[in-house]
Order: C-alpha cells, then sequence, then structure tokens
C-alpha cells in the first residue's frame, strides 16, 4: 500500500470517528429519554403504552448501535469513489431507528394526552424534538463527499476542516520506529505468546527473558536489573495483579515500568491495574505496532525518571557535603535554627568555659620553612586538636593563624564543661608533642582558661562565623598570654571548680591588662 493510500485511509477513519463523535450526543439524548420513558411507563402500571415505548426503546438502542460502531467496520472500507453512495447508505441506516422512535413517538403522544404523569409527557415531548432535530441534521452531519483539503468552515464543511487541519498535524503515515531499547521481561504462561513477542522484541534489539508464571517472574525481577515488564493477567500460579502490586510494594522493583497484556479487556479490570500501578494496558490480540509505540514511550519514560533519581541522588550527596561542611564552621544546632529561617542569632550563655591557645615562638620558626610545611603542620595540629574537641563535647569556635579557641557549655549547656575543657588542654599539649616529633619542630603551646558568662551568636552574611564575645572571653585570652610555655593557666573561680580531679599550682597575683590584680594557676595531671 503506498503512502497516498494509508494517509487516504487514515483520513477516511479521522472522518468516520469526527461523525461518530457528533451523532453520540444526540443519539445518547434519544436513548436516555427512551429509557426514563420506559422506566415510568412501567412504574406507573400502563400496560397499554407499554408495546409503543418498547418499539421506541428498542428503535433508540438500534441507532446508538450502529453510531457506536461507525468508526469500527466502516472504517475498514475506504470510500474512494463511492462516497456519496457510502453517504446514502448510511443515512438510511440511520434515518430507518430514527423515524420509527418519531413515529411511534407520536403516536404515543395522543394516547398520553390525558395521561396523569406530567414528567412522561415531557420526556416525550423532548424525545420528539430531539428526533427531528437529528432528521433535519442528518444530510448535513453525513457527508463523506467533501474533499479533506478543503479549509473552508461553512457549516457543511467543518468536518472536512478538522479532518485536514489534524492530518497536517499528525504527518505523514511512516513505518514506526524503535528509538528506545532496554532490557524486557515478558511473563506470559502460554509458551506460543511468550515465543512471538520474545521473537518481535528481539528484532527491535531489545534484551528480553520471558517466564512462564509469576512466581518465575518474581524471582527474575530479583535476580536481574529490567527496565520494562509485559505482564499478562491471567495466570495459574500467581496472577499478573498480585506480581504488580508485589512489585510497587518493593522499594528496588517500583519504578519499573509495567504494560498489561491480557486478553481480559473489562473496565474492571483496566482500572484496577492502572490502579495499582501499571504504566499500560494492552488487550490480546495486540497491535504490533501500538505495542512497540508503548513500549517506546515507557522506556522513554523510565531513562527520564532514572536521570531524575541521579540527579537527585547527587542533589542529596551535594546537601550532605554541604551540611558537613557547614558543621566545620557552624554548631550542628545553629545550623538548625538557620534552616528555619532565623535571620538574627545572638544568645547569652551562663557558665562557658573559655579556650584560648597559641604556639610558641611560631611566627620566627614558620619564616624559616616552606609556606607548603607550615600549613601542612598547622593541619596535622589543628586535626589533632578538632578530634580531642570532639571527644570531649568541647565546641571549636576558630583559628587565627596559630591560635585556636574552643568553649564548652554552648550551644548546649553542658554541666561538666570545665571539666571537659581542661582534659582537651591537657591533652592538646600531649597532641602537640606527638606531632612534633612526626615534623621534626621544637614548638610549644601557651594555653588560657576561664569560665562565664559570654554572648554568641551568628556575624556576616558572605564568610560568616559563629562567635563568642564578651569579659570571660577577654579574661581567658590574657591568661593565654600571660601563660608560659606548654602550660595551662587558669583563673581563681576557674581553678576552684577543678580542685580534686586536676592538680593546680598557684602562679600567684599577676597584674591582667583591663582587669587588674588577678590570683591564677597553672593546671596539670594529678
Amino acid at each position: 500500500m503506498s503512502i497516498i493510500d494509508t494517509d487516504s485511509a487514515r483520513a477516511w477513519r479521522i472522518q468516520l470517528a469526527h461523525l461518530r463523535q457528533e451523532l453520540l450526543s444526540p443519539v445518547n439524548a434519544l436513548l436516555g429519554y427512551a429509557e426514563i420513558m420506559h422506566e415510568e411507563a412501567c412504574r406507573n402500571g400502563r400496560p397499554d403504552i407499554l408495546p409503543d415505548m418498547n418499539r421506541i426503546l428498542g428503535a433508540a438502542r438500534d441507532l446508538a448501535g450502529k453510531v457506536d460502531r461507525l468508526d469500527g467496520d466502516r472504517a475498514r472500507r475506504s470510500p474512494g469513489s463511492g462516497a456519496a453512495t457510502q453517504e446514502q447508505e448510511l443515512r438510511h441506516e440511520l434515518r430507518t431507528p430514527l423515524n420509527a422512535i418519531k413515529g411511534y413517538g407520536e403516536m404515543l403522544r395522543e394516547d398520553v394526552a390525558n395521561f396523569s404523569s406530567d414528567s412522561l409527557r415531557a420526556d416525550l415531548d423532548c424525545l420528539l424534538v430531539a428526533a427531528t432535530d437529528l432528521l433535519l441534521r442528518l444530510d448535513r452531519i453525513v457527508r463523506f463527499s467533501v474533499d479533506v483539503e478543503e479549509t473552508s468552515l461553512d457549516s457543511d464543511q467543518t468536518g472536512a476542516a478538522m479532518v485536514s487541519d489534524l492530518m497536517r498535524s499528525l504527518g505523514p503515515v511512516r513505518p514506526y520506529a524503535v528509538t528506545e531499547t532496554g532490557s524486557i521481561l515478558v511473563v506470559d504462561d502460554i509458551e506460543a505468546n511468550r515465543d512471538l513477542l520474545s521473537r518481535r522484541l528481539t528484532r527491535d534489539g531489545h534484551r528480553v527473558a520471558s517466564v512462564a508464571g509469576g512466581q518465575q517472574a518474581l524471582q527474575a525481577l530479583a535476580d536481574d536489573e529490567f527496565d520494562l515488564v509485559l505482564l499478562d493477567l491471567m495466570m495459574p500460579d500467581i496472577n499478573g495483579l498480585d506480581v504488580l502490586v508485589r512489585m510497587k510494594a518493593d522499594e528496588r522493583l517500583r519504578r519499573i515500568p509495567v504494560i498489561m497484556i491480557t486478553a481480559l479487556a473489562e473496565t474492571e479490570s483496566v482500572v484496577r491495574c492502572i490502579e495499582a500501578g501499571a504504566e499500560d494496558y494492552l488487550p490480546k490480540p495486540f497491535d504490533p505496532v501500538l505495542l512497540r509505540a508503548r513500549i517506546n514511550a515507557c522506556l522513554h519514560k523510565k531513562r527520564w525518571r532514572d536521570r531524575e533519581q541521579k540527579y537527585l541522588r547527587r542533589i542529596e550527596d551535594e546537601t550532605a557535603k554541604f551540611e558537613r561542611l557547614l558543621l566545620t564552621i557552624l554548631p550542628r544546632q545553629v545550623i538548625g535554627r538557620l534552616n528555619h529561617g532565623e535571620a538574627m542569632i545572638a544568645d547569652r550563655f551562663e557558665g562557658v568555659s573559655v579556650l584560648f591557645a597559641d604556639l610558641v615562638s611560631f611566627t620566627e620558626h614558620a619564616a624559616r620553612v616552606t609556606p607548603a610545611a607550615m600549613v601542612e603542620y598547622l593541619n596535622r595540629l589543628f586535626s589533632e586538636f578538632d578530634a580531642l574537641a570532639r571527644e570531649f563535647g568541647v565546641e571549636k569556635i576558630k583559628t587565627i593563624g596559630d591560635a585556636y579557641m574552643a568553649v564548652a557549655g554552648l550551644p548546649d549547656p553542658n554541666p561538666d564543661g570545665l571539666a571537659a575543657i581542661a582534659k582537651m588542654a591537657l591533652g592538646m599539649i600531649d597532641r602537640l608533642g606527638r606531632v612534633n616529633s612526626h615534623f621534626g619542630w621544637p614548638l610549644q603551646i601557651r594555653i588560657g582558661i576561664h569560665s562565664g558568662p559570654v554572648v554568641a551568636g551568628i556575624i556576616g552574611t558572605h564568610r560568616f562565623i559563629y562567635d563568642v564575645w564578651g569579659d570571660t572571653v577577654n579574661v581567658a585570652s590574657r591568661l593565654e598570654a600571660y601563660s608560659l610555655p606548654n602550660r595551662i593557666h587558669v583563673s581563681q573561680d576557674t581553678a576552684r571548680h577543678l580542685v580534686g580531679p586536676f592538680a593546680l599550682e598557684p602562679r600567684g597575683s599577676i597584674d591582667v591588662k583591663g582587669k587588674g590584680k588577678l590570683e591564677t594557676f597553672f593546671l596539670s595531671r594529678i
């Protein structure tokens, strides 16, 4: 068959579908009125009018059946040069039941003139008006001989213009090409069906596996990866609907599209399968071209879904990386508050223990080594300090050059915060010794600790930091500055709370800038 012939047949099918659509509404209205009237006559006990009512109802059903079959049997016959003859035949077929409806309806009108039911008389009037209107319009509706290339929108040519427009949108008929290939599982208990379908799919370039039942299908899905499942509904061991339900309940299988292929074409079965998650439903015997189109569409959608899942996983990974990065800058609780929309974060905390640490003579030593060696040393040392902070539940605040600052007791209160920060300070001296041994460096560290109230919050909008302020912070910084190499310098108030678990050595009274005379101590292990 040539492309021209195929296009002509296609236009014929479209024209019949349009004709059926034009006729369905008035014909269904006629049938509806006939059914209502018949029910009314039966309910009111009028056996005298039932014979004519039965004839009207029978003619209405005959008319509806003829219209319903318009794009079925007739679509297989092209009008060709006999368009006018086919118009005449169809008009005759439709006029016969339509005239019966109108004739019996008019006779019935006389019989029910004195009938007590106003609703029956009203429905009969509506039926007769609808039948008369359809008879008058039938010649205009049923027209096959109008050239489908005509574009005039006159009432007689609207259908032809619609067909022409749709033909241009659809384009010429071409063999359906396979654009997507994948791994397909065929599930059917009839061997001939499996073989035929598998051979078609293999010829189209798909990788195909086939099984004879639902249990084997579930096992195959557990053992291998598939892009699509063609699933029979009626099988002896596990029916296709149950297989579908189990697939959609499985996290690994639920994204695999499923096309149901079955001889059971009732609407209820289709609805249940679509509700259960089937991508499509094809009745047997299936059209190979239609099946190929739907397989292409399913595989194409699955490719997009797979890409979407890949992008979502990438976004999740990037989000996790971002959150891990934020955790190196901000406390977890502060990140949570930012995520919930807080723009200004500033809090006052009581009983916070503050630690400052600074490397002794680092600047002089750094001038004698390469920048890479200096950064490598600091990275290794501060990573050790960070590990100690995590171990003792201490919050690192920042590093400034070779200085390190940490606190205990915020953002969550910690009744043992002072002991935790004291243990961390002792551990920092030990870790410095290990790092020095690794690099062969002779550096020492000064540490100062003080506790009391502070204010903490976020500073900046571009490269923001979580920082702490207050007199407690200033005193801890001064104590670090007045400390000695590899010693932990603490205030008298701090020392009072550390007596017992730790050894404390009086330093004496020192003059601290901005604070005057302070009694201080050196902390060490017992």
